[in-house]
C-alpha cells in the first residue's frame, strides 16, 4: 500500500459527501460497482418514490427472460397491438393502433429507447398472454405480466419496490414505487442479459410496424443522452411530474489486470451503475457521479478492497433462474 493511499481514499469519500450536501433534498442517488457490489455513494437511496419509465427496465427484463426460457426469437416473433393501448396515453411515436403488428425486438427497442408506453403495454399483453396459456391459466395478461415483474423484484432483493403497470405512468387508484438502491439492483441484473444490454446501448434504431395500410418505418433515438460517450452501456431514462427527471446509467472500463503473489495475472472486471432520481439536470449529475464513483472505487481497490460491514457496504444482486 502506498503511504498516502488511505488518506487519499478518505479525502475522496469526504469530497463525495461534501458534494452530497448540496444535492436537492428530494433527490435520490446510488452509485455502485456492479461486479463487486461495492456501494460507493448513496443519498436517500432507500426512499420510496415513483420511478416513471425506469419501470420499463423491469418490463424489458421480464420480456427478455421469457423469450430466453421459451426459446423465442426476438426478431421473428410477431406481436399484435391490443385494444387496451388506447387507454394508456402519453407519447405514441409510432402511431401504434390496435391490430398493428411488430416484432418483439422492435417493441423492445421502442419501449427501451423511445420510452414508448404503448409498446411496453404491447409487450406485457403478448408475454402475459403466453404465460397464462402455457400455465393453463386465465385472466388479464397484463396483470399476469406485472405479477412477474414483482416476482422478479422480490427475487432480486428489491424489498422497497412495487410495480403496478409495465410503463411507469402514475394511475389513480394504483400505487407504484421503488428506490435508487432497488433500481441499481435491477439495472445490474438487466445488464447481465446480452439481448437487453445490446438494445439499450444503441444510439438509434430503424424499426417497422405493419398496419391496415401496410408497413411503415420509424427511426427511434435513444432518450439517454449519455449513450455514445466512452464506456457508456445504457440503461434507461424516465420522467413524470411525480417522479421528476430520472436516469439509470451503466459504464464499463477495461478489466484491471494485476499480478498475483504467485506470479500469475488476474483480471478484475469493472462496471459502474449510477441511479439518479428526481434531479433537473439528471445527465450532467450522472456524469459527475460516474467520475466521482470511479475515483472512490479505484482508491478502494488500491488499499485492498476492504469490507468491514458487508450488508451496509455491498449491494448483493442474485441471478435468479
Amino acid at each position: 500500500m502506498k503511504p498516502n493511499s488511505f488518506s487519499n481514499i478518505l479525502a475522496l469519500v469526504a469530497a463525495g459527501f461534501a458534494w452530497l450536501s448540496v444535492l436537492c433534498a428530494q433527490e435520490s442517488l446510488m452509485v455502485v460497482e456492479a461486479y463487486s457490489g461495492k456501494i460507493l455513494v448513496a443519498s436517500n437511496a432507500s426512499a420510496k418514490r415513483p420511478i416513471a419509465s425506469l419501470t420499463k427496465i423491469a418490463t424489458g427484463v421480464v420480456a427478455v427472460d421469457w423469450a430466453i426460457a421459451a426459446g423465442a426469437d426476438l426478431g421473428t416473433l410477431m406481436m399484435t397491438v391490443p385494444e387496451t393501448v388506447m387507454r394508456v396515453g402519453g407519447p405514441n411515436p409510432m402511431n401504434l393502433q390496435p391490430g398493428d403488428r411488430l416484432s418483439m425486438r422492435d417493441a423492445l427497442y421502442s419501449a427501451l429507447l423511445g420510452s414508448d408506453n404503448l409498446a411496453a403495454l404491447t409487450l406485457a399483453d403478448h408475454v402475459g398472454r403466453e404465460m397464462l396459456l402455457r400455465r393453463g391459466g386465465s385472466g388479464d395478461p397484463v396483470v399476469a405480466f406485472v405479477a412477474e415483474m414483482n416476482l422478479l423484484s422480490k427475487a432480486l432483493g428489491m424489498t422497497q419496490t412495487r410495480f403496478a403497470n409495465p410503463h411507469g405512468l402514475e394511475r389513480k387508484g394504483t400505487k407504484a414505487y421503488s428506490t435508487a438502491a432497488d433500481v441499481a439492483r435491477l439495472s445490474i441484473y438487466a445488464m447481465r442479459r446480452n439481448a437487453f444490454s445490446f438494445i439499450v446501448r444503441q444510439p438509434e434504431r430503424q424499426i417497422s410496424v405493419t398496419g391496415a395500410a401496410g408497413k411503415r418505418g420509424y427511426r427511434l433515438r435513444n432518450s439517454n443522452e449519455l449513450i455514445g460517450e466512452p464506456g457508456i452501456l445504457g440503461v434507461k431514462t424516465g420522467t413524470t411530474l411525480a417522479a421528476g427527471p430520472c436516469v439509470a446509467v451503466c459504464m464499463e472500463r477495461d478489466p484491471l489486470v494485476r499480478q498475483k503473489p504467485d506470479g500469475t495475472k488476474g483480471a478484475t472486471p469493472r462496471r459502474l451503475v449510477v441511479v439518479v432520481l428526481n434531479h433537473p439536470d439528471r445527465f450532467n449529475q450522472a456524469r459527475g457521479w460516474l467520475r466521482q464513483g470511479w475515483a472512490i472505487y479505484d482508491a478502494w481497490l488500491e488499499i485492498g478492497a476492504p469490507v468491514q460491514d458487508r450488508p451496509r457496504e455491498i449491494l448483493s444482486v442474485p441471478n435468479p433462474q
